[in-house]
């Protein structure tokens, strides 16, 4: 990366303070920056660190000022940071080019124009992929799966048979996609198979992180809404069904037939029961566990999961409760000594 401020500036439509000509060849955490790097600060609770940090300029907020510092202000500083990211350094990353001759690609596949695929990525039978999507080495792509155009599936990921992919999808090294759900009929004593014979369907401009397993439906389809964002390390079970734009952090596990609606919010660790639906515009807690439906617009916290509001008193409450049981304690201890005197 070597680019000129003023590049930088007009790229993402800010006002600068500095030098047009000053040379940017990288770019940092504010706390890590050395001279040379751009950095931003979006959280003014971190403000001090403008101040101290070696950065050669800093992308902030628009009403922001730091004397003595070069500074890009725009209205969005982390988007506008991502931006700079995505446009001077994306030349860094070499994706494959090209069908590589040790790639496995059935005959009656369709490869639409400029698809690229790595080193001993496996398609089979009947699949579609549609043009500039990438696909890595170690892939595997079941028979009749469909991938969408400018997409982007990394190494060692697993798509099962009959799969839907959209555009503009990433999945992450490591992740499953069309597992068999888990089901199963225990007959005396002993777990029978129920088979598994839907399917998964993954919108547009989805993002699936490293190692997440989405199981097919037992019948019909297990759906992930467009815009949706996964982490790393979810588990997604069989026919469960999210809308679009939701946000799904690291470590939740949603068990099946489960529904999220639009814009949900699922924060880390958290676990959601089977065959309930939550609404529109819901934040679950980090570690919440989720046991009933929860209705459009609330926040929700805890396990079992409570409105927010509630579980902030029950909390406040359990906090107090050393202090509770050492009065109770002095309480009793004064009855008894009353009681003694008769």
């Amino acid at each position: 990366m070597r680019v000129t401020l003023e590049e930088i500036a007009r790229l993402i439509g800010a006002k600068s303070t500095g030098e047009s000509g000053l040379i940017i060849t990288g770019l940092s955490g504010i706390k890590e920056a050395k001279p040379g790097d751009i950095t931003f600060l979006a959280n003014l609770k971190y403000a001090a660190l403008a101040n101290l940090t070696q950065a050669s300029a800093i992308i902030v907020p628009e009403n922001f000022d730091a004397p003595g510092k070069t500074l890009l202000k725009v209205s969005n500083p982390s988007l506008a940071f991502s931006k700079v990211a995505q446009t001077f350094t994306g030349a860094d990353i070499k994706h494959p080019q090209g069908v590589h001759p040790a790639a496995v690609i059935a005959k009656s596949a369709r490869l639409a124009e400029n698809v690229s695929v790595g080193a001993c990525a496996v398609i089979e039978d009947n699949v579609t992929i549609g043009k500039n999507t990438i696909i890595y080495p170690n892939v595997f792509i079941g028979a009749n799966s469909k991938i969408g155009e400018n997409s982007l599936i990394y190494s060692n990921v697993s798509l099962r048979e009959n799969i839907e992919v959209g555009n503009r999808v990433i999945i992450h090294c490591g992740s499953v996609v069309g597992s068999d759900g888990f089901g199963f009929i225990t007959i005396d004593g002993k777990h029978e198979k129920v088979p598994q014979t839907g399917m998964v369907v993954i919108g547009d401009d989805v993002e699936v992180g490293a190692c997440v397993t989405i199981d097919r439906a037992r019948f019909g389809k297990t759906i992930i809404g467009a815009g949706t964002k996964i982490d790393n390390l979810v588990q997604i079970a069989h026919n469960v069904l999210i809308g679009k734009n939701c946000i799904i952090v690291a470590q939740v596990g949603i068990a099946g037939s489960a529904t999220l609606g639009d814009n949900v919010t699922i924060a880390g660790q958290s676990g959601v029961v089977g065959h309930i639906t939550i609404g529109n515009n819901v934040i679950v807690g980090g570690k919440s566990g989720v046991s009933k439906s929860i209705p459009d617009n609330t926040a929700v916290f805890g396990s079992p999961a409570k409105p927010l509001a509630e579980a902030k008193r029950l909390n406040a409450c359990m906090g107090r409760l050393p202090d509770l049981y050492k009065r109770v304690e002095e309480l009793e201890s004064k009855i008894k000594e009353l009681e003694d005197k008769g």
